[in-house]
């Protein structure tokens, strides 16, 4: 037999499975009818024990508030708010949009988006953010056929996204939530099979002509905090169920990732952005004081804890269009080329990160780690245990902490400290720029301006 604590120990670990589940899926069983009936049951099991076990008081109070949180009650009969539709973030450059304070996408969100025509015409669709690929082509068929021209064409369409680089990828019909899975200057296009090879991108967004841009005329400081506060947003817009699911790829059945995605379309966007800024800066002198300024920024960046921007700003720099730039390079103050230095040596991979994860453990919530390292390590861990030992769940995988060493998984909710920037014209006109930022990100482009800057690198 067992001893007197026995079922209450059971009831306990019972409870602590069920306290946990809820705090992780508290935002996703909202709309989850079906899970819901499960917990409402297991919790009116409980509560009528509850008397028998006073010892159990303290969880079964907070389990009392979460219920209460995730609201499984009846539904009520009041009508649905009219939900807002969002402009998906890149395909529209609209700045009343960009300089608003970023919510989390969720798939059953509605977003416009432009689908491009071969002659780069363009019609815009309202589409769900989890759409198929099915669903977009069936949108902008019922958008084609009011337009005269198209009437007369009845053949299927393909959904086709373009790369600034012309490299092209045709999407399965089957496939769902693409909006946010394309690269930065990635378009999509739809168009007859046969009419695919003849796609060419769109012209380059970003006018390359010589001409100060933002970045030189204001300060390190400002830049870097307005990227700090602006990744925070971005990062707190993330549940930790967004890299189970990236890794896991949807094996729960849904693939909710858009947020994770967009911070990692945002983490290749900096380092594209200072590439691109060091190669349009056509004076040497004014490109070696650039230069400067970036390796500042990633000190800034480090300083605020936002590892995420730092990492971005240190491969830009890395980027082999602006390490090959000799003469830049050899303008650099020796402090600032020590400096960069130790900032290669932190983000170097060599040893499993082990510079940066030292670096990092050593930094107190609220941080922004460098996500992508998450998404290495929960692979690793995914793929180095399989999660059935015999039919059995493999526990040991399930209780290892996400991501052990690679920065916070759960965004702490409290902010950066002292990033209260305030609202005045010139500090809209830097947030806009920062949170925007105009991009090259094909890299034979970036190689091209590197050859007009600086011909030979011997």
């Amino acid at each position: 037999g067992e001893g007197p604590g026995g079922p209450s120990r059971r009831k306990r670990a019972v409870l602590t499975v069920l306290l946990h589940f809820l705090e992780t899926y508290k935002g996703i069983l909202q709309e989850e009818e079906s899970a819901g009936k499960v917990i409402k049951d297991l919790y009116l099991l409980i509560m009528k024990d509850a008397s028998l076990y006073p010892e159990l008081e303290d969880e079964i109070l907070r389990l009392h508030q979460l219920v209460e949180t995730v609201e499984l009650k009846v539904p009520e009969e009041t009508p649905p708010p009219s939900k807002q539709v969002k402009p998906l973030f890149r395909h529209f450059r609209r700045i009343d949009s960009c300089l608003q304070t970023r919510v989390a996408f969720r798939g059953s969100d509605e977003i416009f988006c432009r689908v491009y025509m071969p002659d780069h015409s363009y019609v815009t669709i309202r589409s769900r953010l989890s759409a198929s690929v099915q669903d977009i082509l069936a949108a902008v068929t019922e958008k084609l056929q009011y337009s005269e021209e198209q009437s007369a064409r009845e053949e299927a369409l393909a959904l086709v996204a373009v790369a600034s680089s012309g490299e092209k990828a045709v999407l399965q019909p089957s496939e769902e939530c693409v909006f946010t899975t394309l690269g930065i200057n990635s378009h999509l296009f739809a168009c007859a099979k046969d009419a695919i090879e003849s796609l060419v991108p769109l012209p380059e967004e970003i006018q390359v002509s010589p001409g100060d841009t933002e970045i030189h005329r204001v300060e390190a400081e400002e830049i870097a905090n307005h990227m700090t506060a602006f990744h925070w947003e971005l990062f707190r817009c993330i549940h930790e169920l967004e890299f189970v699911d990236y890794v896991f790829h949807g094996e729960r059945g849904r693939r909710e990732t858009a947020n994770l995605e967009l911070l990692l379309q945002r983490c290749s966007e900096v380092q594209h952005w200072v590439a691109t800024e060091m190669l349009l800066c056509e004076s040497l002198g004014k490109r070696a004081h650039l230069l400067k300024k970036f390796i500042k920024i990633a000190a800034i960046c480090k300083q605020n804890q936002d590892m995420l921007s730092f990492y971005a700003v240190v491969m830009g720099l890395d980027n082999a269009a602006v390490s090959r730039l000799r003469l830049t390079w050899e303008k650099l103050p020796g402090k600032f080329k020590n400096l960069f230095r130790k900032f290669e040596t932190l983000t170097d991979p060599c040893r499993n990160h082990k510079t940066y994860r030292e670096v990092l453990s050593k930094m107190n919530p609220p941080l922004i780690p460098f996500v992508p390292l998450i998404l290495k390590d929960l692979t690793f861990v995914h793929e180095g245990s399989k999660t059935l030992l015999d039919g059995l769940v493999n526990v040991e995988k399930l209780g290892a902490p996400p991501a052990a060493g690679s920065g916070v998984v759960r965004p702490d909710v409290s902010s950066p400290a002292g990033l209260d920037l305030e609202a005045s014209p010139s500090q809209l006109q830097t947030k806009a720029y920062v949170r925007q930022f105009q991009v090259i990100d094909n890299q034979n482009l970036l190689f091209e301006l590197s050859y007009k800057l600086e011909a030979s690198s011997q």
